[in-house]
């Protein structure tokens, strides 16, 4: 199945799309593909509210060039947020264990990087909002869908391998 089809299936069955890529052998390079293509289409889904800003800060006749708005919003998702996730991950399999899990920390790694490449396409849509609407309800309601839409997929995700006997 391609990619494209089991996040469009992930969102009608998490715990089925990811028990098979558990059992088709899913590991750390796939995880750690998964995490970083998220990771930069997140980056890509602010740059329209980046030139929102910076359009608005040369009417106000502050001269802000979009490459210096990006640049530092680049390190923190390409380079940084990896590794936050990283540590969340880790914390979500301890929490995981208090509840009686049975997986593994590649299981947690799993589980949370395929929810984040899940919500990659709302969170697209989230930043379209945030370039073209701007702040408002319209903003407020794109961000609440994108975190409820992660949080059903990640917990979905996590439940599926810390009660499957998949885990190698």
């Amino acid at each position: 199945m391609s990619t494209v089809s089991a996040i469009m299936r992930s969102y009608r069955a998490p715990r089925e799309v990811m028990r098979t890529h558990r059992a088709s052998g899913a590991d750390e390079a796939l995880g750690l593909m998964w995490l970083f293509i998220a990771c930069i289409l997140f980056f890509v889904a602010r740059l329209p509210e980046l030139s929102r800003d910076a359009h608005f800060s040369a009417l106000e006749g502050i001269d802000t060039p979009v490459a210096s708005l990006a640049l530092p919003l680049f390190y923190g998702t390409v380079l940084l947020a990896p590794l936050m996730f990283l540590l969340i991950a880790a914390v979500s399999r301890l929490a995981a264990r208090v509840f009686g899990g049975s997986g593994t920390w590649l299981d947690a790694r799993l589980a949370l990087f395929w929810a984040l490449l899940c919500v990659a396409p709302v969170v697209l849509f989230q930043g379209l909002v945030a370039g073209f609407v701007g702040p408002g309800p319209g903003l407020t309601a794109a961000s609440t869908l994108v975190f409820v839409a992660f949080l059903y997929l990640w917990i979905n995700n996590l439940i599926a391998l810390e009660t499957s006997k998949v885990s190698a």
